[in-house]
C-alpha cells in the first residue's frame, strides 16, 4: 500500500538562507532543513547573490529536511514557495544558466536611475497610479534595465527572446520544473514596479518607460494554483508545485489575515507590516505601498487534471479562468533596517555574541539615557522614502554603555513599526485592534512589550514563527485539497498556542518616546 499523500512542503528562500518545512494537515512542522548561502557586495550599496548557489542552497534544504526526519517523498502532496521579494535573476532559456549575479532588493546602484526616470512629476504619480509602489531602486524594474544597458549584448538576446527574467519564485519554479515554467504570482510581479496591480497584467506603459522587452517577463498566476510538477534531478520527480507568494504576503496569509483590517507585522532582516484591504486598492497618501495580497482558489484544483510533463503554459483565457476570486490588496509599510540592526551590533561592532542577549541586556537598564539610533544604512523606507538619509547614534554621552546602546537598538525597531502603523491609519478607515507578529525578532518579550507600549495594541506572538512558510505551505495545500477554506485555516491557527503583549504605557509616556524618536529622524533626513 502506498503512503498516504498527506504533507505539504514549504519552500521558504530567504536574503540569508534557503529552508525547507513539512507539515501536516494539523499545520505542524516535521522536519526542517535550512542552508546559508554567501552575500557579496562588489561595491559601496551594492549588493549581489549568485542564483546558482541559491538554487544549491534550497536543494540541500530540501534533501535535508527529507532525510533528517526519515520522510518518504511518496508522502509530499504538493509543494509552496515563498521568496524574498524584488530581488532580480536574468537568466538563459537555453542553459538555465544566469548572465550575471542576481541584483538584491537591498541594492542601491539603481537609485540615481530612477531619480532621473522619475523626475518629472506625472511620471512619478503614473507609477504610483499603476503600480500602488514609491518609485525606488528597491523594486526590479531598474535592476532589469541596469542589466540590459550594462552587459555587452544581453539587450539584444532579451529582444530575441533567448533570456529570462524572473524574482527568486520563478528562478525556483523554471529550475524546479527542468525550465518548463517560467511564471511568477500576483504578489511578486506586484513588486517588480512593471505590473499593474488593478489590471491584473504587465503595464505596456511601464515596460516602455524601463525599456524592458515584454518576452522576457513570466507569466503570471494566482497564488494559489497549479505551475507545474518537479523535474529536477536533485529531487523527487512529479510532486505539484501548487502555491507560490512572496515572503511578506504569504507571512500575511499565515498568520490567517484575510480581512480589511486584519494585520501583521514580520520582524526580519528588514521590517514589514501588512495590513489586508480586501479587494480594495488604496492609493496611500503617506508614503506606504499598495501591494497584492495572496488569495485563495475559489475551490480546491483537481491535480489530476494536468499529468506531470504536460504542457503547463496557460493562454490569457485560462489566466483568468483561474482568477476564480476578485484581487486582494494590502497596503505595506517597509523598513530596510529591522533585524539587520542587531546583525550588525553582534558582527561589526562586537556588543554582542548573539541576538539573544539583547533581551536582557535591554532589561538591566532602565532607559536609553538619551541615545537614539535611527538605522539608516541604506536610507529610510516608508513613510519617509528618503534615499540619501545615513544611519547615526544620538545622544551619546560619558555615561551610555553597552546596554543602553543595545536598548537604543530594540526601541528603533519599536519605533520605525510606530511610524507605520500611523501612516496606515492616517490613509484608511481601517482601526487595528491587534497586530500578529513573527520573524527572528518576535521572540524578543522586551522588544513586543515596548512595541505595545508604542503602538497602544496588543502583539500577538504565536507559538511558532513560522508563518511565512506555513503561508506558502497554505496556499498549496489549499489548492491540492489538503484544506477546503480559508475558514479552516483561521479555526486551525487559532486553536494554536499564542502569547499576547498588550499595553502597559501611559499616553504622556508613549509621546515622549516617539517624540524624541522624531527629533532622532529629524537629524538623519537628508
Amino acid at each position: 500500500m502506498s503512503p498516504s499523500k498527506d504533507l505539504i512542503l514549504a519552500l521558504d528562500q530567504g536574503t540569508t538562507t534557503s529552508r525547507a518545512l513539512i507539515f501536516d494537515t494539523r499545520a505542524q512542522i516535521l522536519a526542517t532543513g535550512q542552508n546559508a548561502f554567501n552575500q557579496y557586495y562588489p561595491q559601496p550599496g551594492w549588493v549581489e547573490h549568485d542564483a546558482l548557489e541559491i538554487l544549491s542552497s534550497q536543494l540541500a534544504a530540501i534533501t535535508e529536511a527529507l532525510v533528517v526526519e526519515n520522510i518518504d517523498p511518496a508522502q509530499i502532496r504538493c509543494i509552496g514557495i515563498t521568496n524574498q521579494r524584488e530581488t532580480t535573476v536574468l537568466w538563459d532559456r537555453a542553459t538555465g544558466v544566469p548572465v550575471a549575479p542576481a541584483i538584491v532588493w537591498q541594492c542601491r546602484r539603481t537609485a540615481k536611475m530612477i531619480e532621473e526616470l522619475t523626475s518629472d512629476p506625472v511620471v512619478y504619480e503614473r507609477i504610483r497610479m499603476s503600480t500602488g509602489l514609491v518609485p525606488d531602486a528597491y523594486f526590479s524594474a531598474s535592476k532589469i534595465k541596469w542589466l540590459l544597458d550594462t552587459l555587452p549584448g544581453v539587450r539584444k538576446r532579451a529582444e530575441r527572446g533567448e533570456l529570462a527574467f524572473g524574482t527568486i519564485d520563478s528562478w525556483l519554479i523554471w529550475q524546479l520544473t527542468g525550465g518548463a515554467v517560467h511564471a511568477t504570482d500576483y504578489t511578486n510581479a506586484s513588486r517588480t514596479m512593471l505590473f499593474n496591480i488593478h489590471k491584473g497584467c504587465w503595464d505596456e506603459w511601464l515596460l516602455r518607460l524601463f525599456d524592458v522587452p515584454a518576452q522576457i517577463l513570466p507569466e503570471v498566476r494566482p497564488s494559489a494554483a497549479l505551475y507545474g510538477y518537479t523535474a529536477h534531478p536533485s529531487i523527487p520527480a512529479g510532486i505539484p508545485l501548487c502555491g507560490v507568494a512572496g515572503d511578506q504576503q504569504a507571512a500575511l496569509f499565515g498568520q490567517a489575515c484575510f480581512l480589511p483590517g486584519e494585520a501583521k507585522n514580520t520582524y526580519g532582516t528588514g521590517c514589514f507590516m501588512l495590513v489586508h484591504t480586501g479587494t480594495v486598492a488604496p492609493l496611500s497618501t503617506n508614503q506606504l505601498l499598495t501591494t497584492m495580497a495572496a488569495s485563495a482558489p475559489g475551490a480546491p484544483a483537481a491535480l489530476d487534471t494536468l499529468a506531470p510533463g504536460a504542457p503547463v503554459a496557460l493562454d490569457a483565457a485560462a489566466s483568468g479562468a483561474l482568477r476564480s476570486t476578485p484581487l486582494e490588496y494590502a497596503l505595506e509599510g517597509s523598513v530596510f533596517v529591522s533585524g539587520a540592526l542587531i546583525q550588525w551590533l553582534r558582527d561589526e561592532l562586537g556588543l554582542i555574541d548573539t541576538a539573544a542577549q539583547t533581551q536582557l541586556l535591554a532589561q538591566s537598564v532602565a532607559d536609553t539615557a538619551g541615545v537614539h539610533i535611527v538605522p539608516a544604512f541604506t536610507g529610510l523606507g516608508a513613510p519617509y522614502w528618503d534615499m540619501d538619509a545615513r544611519g547615526a547614534i544620538l545622544g551619546l554621552t560619558r555615561g551610555a554603555t553597552k546596554a543602553h546602546i543595545v536598548r537604543a537598538a530594540l526601541e528603533a525597531m519599536a519605533f520605525q513599526l510606530s511610524d507605520l502603523v500611523e501612516a496606515v491609519q492616517a490613509d484608511t478607515a481601517l482601526s487595528l485592534k491587534s497586530l500578529k507578529v513573527d520573524g527572528g525578532a518576535a521572540t524578543n518579550d522586551f522588544l513586543l512589550q515596548f512595541q505595545s507600549d508604542m503602538l497602544g495594541l496588543d502583539i500577538v506572538r504565536p507559538q511558532s514563527s513560522e508563518t511565512t512558510a506555513l503561508g506558502a505551505a497554505f496556499l498549496a495545500g489549499l489548492t491540492a485539497g489538503v484544506w477546503r477554506s480559508k475558514e479552516e485555516l483561521r479555526a486551525l491557527v487559532a486553536s494554536k498556542e499564542h502569547r499576547t503583549f498588550s499595553p502597559q504605557m501611559s499616553p504622556e509616556q508613549q509621546q515622549v518616546h516617539l517624540d524624541g524618536w522624531h527629533k532622532a529622524i529629524a537629524r538623519v533626513l537628508s
